[in-house]
């Protein structure tokens, strides 16, 4: 089976093997982290340069067509694609309430909105709007170097990880109480304010005993008000008073053990003879049995997580048992969503041209699956005049566009970006789909405290995503996962590997994403006839692989939704039997591996 790009990202010359036949397929873990390193560092060198106004390394160029998309062998023109959430369709008098909200400006009449363009025109000779300077700007529309995958998810976690900290450099905490902070990240190491447990207590319900036995059934001051009966050393009471040699008490799970007492009979094992008086046990009793002993799991001041850790359901529960009532934490990323085009509907069924927006109701809760806090989605429509006001007004850690990352008549994010004086991190990754995304940083135009100096780009980063849906998932994974990482404090994923198990064809130069599920099993398992058996699949009877889907070109959603993961597949595809790098899905472990009809 084979997979192929599909849509605006599809290439003639997908799959074409690389020289030799062979895919690369780089190995061993020194290698591998020895190349990560050097692509960091000739990113940020790269970065360097188009920051202080240096030129830019030479790469391919190609003349851009008269629609303004850069000419390269095999890359068609990208139609604009969907994004939002279910609310009523946005109008354009919607949208015009949008931008006066954000702006001071008083509204133009209909002459000055007749007379002034929304957004700066675009000279046709050069893609670039009037004055603007192009090399400034980084790669503009297609032309010059873009930047590789693996060195585009370098700089996202670099830049997460720097801007996580505060002007000082400092780590940015705030405490919270134990109910609000599940989900976030530790920002100090959790240390045991506690002995766990706290004293001496019993595993099991049962009996207390001293010494050897048989042993004298003794009653415990506790009774049963209703029918007398021996309670016996109950939890949540005072300590009790010691337990001579020979004697036995009941105890409940959780009560403290009595001074002298070396063992704990559980309730089963043991039998009273009411002639005598005496517990016999039915089986042989060890020293210190069913009995916890003080600090077993830790000793106050012993570090029971550190920092960086997420807070899960078992942090919580083990930061209570420790003493905690609050922790400290990494604050949640804050992000803004931003939604261009006006051929987008948030209802019904497609039609006149209109298309329904697939990005808004997936992007939301993608971001929030990945720890940020994510405020509702604005739509702007193709109004730059909106998004310049968007962007300016955000007080966000991070902003997300969705659409007008190209070069068509009304993408306007670049242009926007270099009027606001952005600063283009990544523009442009060698990734199918989403080879138009890219990373910037805001400037933030606020007064500091005193004694600080302003900094020239201080303000949200933003990622732009494609607006192909599959191209908008690859951007989410390649910039916004790790960058959003980083802001949250925690660490990167590390990278795994696994076999593939179909021949999956790749892009000539660029790096491809491919949805791909999970099996465990032979991976030749019923592979004859082109079929599929699951054989062992999900029975843990063989070793992991992955198997590529169906449905995956840049417009689609059909694949990714059936898939946990996404393959990196290197330039030139891959053979049945080499090993891929794996992204996971923020949900993949939640949900059950599925096949059917994507394979």
């Amino acid at each position: 089976m084979t997979t192929g790009s599909g849509g605006s990202d599809r290439s003639p010359s997908a799959g074409v093997p690389s020289a030799g036949g062979e895919p690369a397929v780089s190995s061993g873990l020194a290698a591998r982290a020895a190349e990560e390193e050097r692509a960091v560092e000739q990113a940020l060198a790269l970065v360097g340069s188009r920051s202080s106004g240096e030129p830019h390394p030479t790469g391919r160029h190609h003349a851009a067509d008269p629609r303004g998309v850069a000419d390269r062998p095999g890359v068609a023109y990208m139609p604009r694609s969907t994004e939002t959430e279910p609310e009523p369709e946005l109008e354009p008098e919607h949208r015009s309430s949008v931008q006066s909200r954000c702006s001071s400006e008083p509204p133009h009449s209909a002459d000055e909105a007749e007379a002034a363009p929304r957004s700066p025109a675009l000279d046709p000779s050069t893609d670039a709007a009037p004055g603007q300077d192009r090399n400034r700007h980084g790669r503009r529309h297609g032309h010059g170097p873009t930047t590789s995958w693996r060195e585009a998810r370098a700089l996202a976690v670099r830049f997460g990880r720097s801007g996580q900290s505060g002007r000082a450099g400092a780590v940015r905490a705030g405490r919270l109480p134990l109910g609000q902070a599940l989900g976030h990240v530790l920002a100090e190491p959790l240390v045991a304010l506690t002995d766990l447990p706290p004293f001496d207590t019993s595993a099991m319900d049962g009996w207390v005993v001293s010494g050897p036995g048989p042993w004298s059934v003794r009653k415990a001051a506790e009774a049963d008000a209703g029918s007398n009966r021996d309670l016996g050393i109950l939890a949540g009471r005072s300590a009790p008073a010691a337990l001579p040699d020979g004697d036995a008490v009941r105890i409940a799970t959780g009560a403290r053990i009595p001074a002298d007492a070396n063992a704990v009979i559980r309730r089963e094992h043991a039998r009273v003879d009411e002639a005598t008086g005496l517990l016999h046990a039915k089986h042989q009793v060890l020293p210190g049995q069913d009995i916890r002993p003080r600090g077993q799991e830790c000793r106050a001041g012993d570090q029971l997580m550190p920092a960086g850790a997420l807070v899960t359901p078992a942090v919580l529960g083990l930061a209570a048992a420790a003493g905690y009532d609050a922790l400290v934490l990494v604050p949640r990323p804050r992000v803004d969503v931003l939604v261009l085009g006006d051929e987008l509907l948030t209802a019904g069924l497609p039609h006149d041209g209109l298309i329904r927006d697939a990005l808004g109701p997936m992007i939301g809760p993608w971001l929030r699956a990945l720890g940020a806090e994510v405020s509702a989605p604005q739509r702007l429509g193709d109004d730059a005049a909106a998004l310049r006001c968007a962007l300016t007004m955000s007080d966000a850690d991070l902003v997300i566009t969705t659409g007008g990352t190209a070069a068509g008549p009304v993408d306007h994010v670049h242009p926007v970006l270099a009027e606001i004086g952005a600063e283009l991190l990544v523009d442009g990754v060698a990734v199918r789909p989403g080879h138009p995304m890219l990373l910037a940083r805001l400037k933030k135009n606020e007064e500091l405290g005193k004694g600080e100096e302003l900094k020239k780009n201080d303000g949200p980063y933003l990622v732009g995503l494609p607006g192909n849906p599959l191209a908008a998932v690859s951007g989410l994974l390649t910039l916004a996962e790790p960058l959003l990482r980083g802001l949250a404090g925690r660490e990167a994923e590390a990278p795994y590997r696994v076999v593939m198990r179909d021949e999956v064809q790749g892009h000539p130069h660029d790096t491809r994403l491919v949805p791909v599920v999970h099996r465990a099993g032979s991976a030749t398992d019923g592979r004859s006839g082109g079929g599929y058996d699951s054989g062992g699949a999900g029975t843990g009877s063989g070793a992991e692989y992955v198997v590529p889907l169906h449905y995956s070109g840049p417009a689609m959603l059909r694949g990714i939704a059936a898939a946990d993961g996404l393959a990196v597949v290197p330039p030139g595809g891959v053979r049945s039997g080499t090993e891929v790098e794996i992204l996971d899905l923020p949900w993949a472990s939640a949900m059950p591996w599925t096949e059917g009809c994507f394979t």
